[in-house]
């Protein structure tokens, strides 16, 4: 049997959207024919003793293209021919190496860290050399393919956006019991689901949440996860007098994190650009996941992050930089339950149709399959913002 080896950063536990989406993508092939070479992280023993396949656990919490990582990839691509990159930059640097240990294939995903990458002089001149290694590329929509076009050749990429486990995120989803343990009853709650990193906008909501309470005063902010701005969003809450009505959970399990979508109202990541494009969001699988379980969903519009909303259908794209336009789409929706569901239920439904996950693993299994490169790629759509055939906290 062919056996197809995954060399990622990006795998859970450790949480967030690309190691959702990458996880996804091999847990949709035969076990049988899949090995995954990934970084240590906390609980990844438990985790790894419930997949169906093999799992290799690099000693570090990160791996580099260096020459320990090298060999031992090499050695697992033995037995492999094809070899997928989670990410592409910067381990796809290691795809020459693994093709003389055997592998026939080479295909490497790409988010939105490496449309940054083609900025940069140095950085860009390494995606090339990734590009050259690579049979196919992914992309995640428009936003990141035309960034990546100007350094990898046209003929290998090939659209191949996240997925949602739509039997998983869901309405009903156990939101009740997250609200009672949290002590939030029937307030109207606004959830976000990311780490918490300036890029997400986590400031943003608290900045604007003087403005939501003015108009909305039960109202809560929960915010689900953790990240190095932690600490930060805690004073900006307390120095604002908003210790009642902003809810930090920290890091929360893998599994957990659909019952803690269900716990809102209202979905909100008002991530934004940083750094002049180099911090930019890639697509946002949390937008995806929030209206897969039924929530509307207001969302930055930093790179690819819109093509992941129907603007006035699934929710609303706001400019993340200005917490009064935030706030605004906040109350626009909490003030007008019977439209923030209705948005909710078109999220819903339009996930079901457009991003289910296995839609976007069959497409998966067609890029992996020997030739029908040249096939996946007349049919990689350009011009919709749906994923392939079909963070939070990335």
């Amino acid at each position: 049997m062919d056996r197809t080896l995954f060399v990622t950063n990006d795998f859970p536990p450790r949480p967030g959207g690309i190691q959702a989406f990458v996880h996804g993508l091999a847990s949709h092939l035969d076990p049988a024919s899949v090995v995954v070479y990934a970084p240590r992280w906390k609980g990844c023993e438990a985790f790894d003793a419930r997949q169906p396949y093999e799992v290799v656990r690099h000693p570090t919490s990160l791996m580099l293209p260096g020459p320990t990582v090298a060999r031992r990839a090499a050695e697992l691509a033995r037995d492999c021919r094809t070899v997928v990159f989670g990410a592409a930059a910067p381990l796809g640097l290691l795809a020459p190496a693994l093709r003389e240990a055997g592998a026939r294939r080479v295909v490497m995903l790409t988010h939105g860290h490496e449309a940054s990458w083609a900025r940069l002089p140095i950085a860009r001149d390494l995606l090339r050399r990734i590009g050259e290694g690579a049979d196919l590329v992914t992309y995640l929509g428009e936003y990141t393919r035309g960034h990546l076009a100007q350094h990898i050749s046209d003929a290998k990429l090939v659209r191949l956006a996240p997925g949602v486990d739509t039997a998983t995120f869901h309405p009903g989803a156990g939101g009740a019991r997250v609200r009672m343990s949290l002590g939030l009853g029937e307030r109207p709650v606004v959830v976000c689901v990311s780490r918490l990193v300036p890029r997400k906008g986590q400031d943003t909501l608290v900045r604007a949440w003087p403005l939501v309470r003015a108009r909305i005063p039960d109202a809560v902010l929960l915010l689900v996860g953790g990240g190095p701005s932690r600490g930060a969003l805690r004073r900006m809450a307390e120095g604002s007098g908003l210790t009642d009505s902003v809810v930090f959970t920290g890091s929360v399990p893998w599994a957990d994190l659909p019952s803690y979508y269900d716990a809102g109202d209202v979905f909100a990541m008002p991530c934004r650009t940083r750094l002049g494009g180099l911090d930019v969001e890639g697509l946002g699988i949390v937008y995806l996941e929030a209206s897969a379980t039924g929530l509307p969903v207001v969302a930055g519009a930093s790179g690819g992050a819109p093509d992941a909303v129907r603007h006035g259908e699934t929710g609303l794209v706001v400019d993340g930089t200005s917490h009064e336009e935030v706030a605004a789409a906040l109350v626009e929706l909490l003030d007008d339950p019977a439209r923030a569901r209705a948005m909710g239920e078109r999220g819903r439904a339009w996930i079901e149709e457009e991003w289910r996950c296995d839609l976007v693993a069959a497409r998966f299994a067609e890029l992996l399959a020997p030739g029908r490169a040249e096939e996946a790629r007349r049919t990689s759509p350009r011009d919709r913002a749906v994923p392939g055939a079909g963070e939070a906290q990335s």
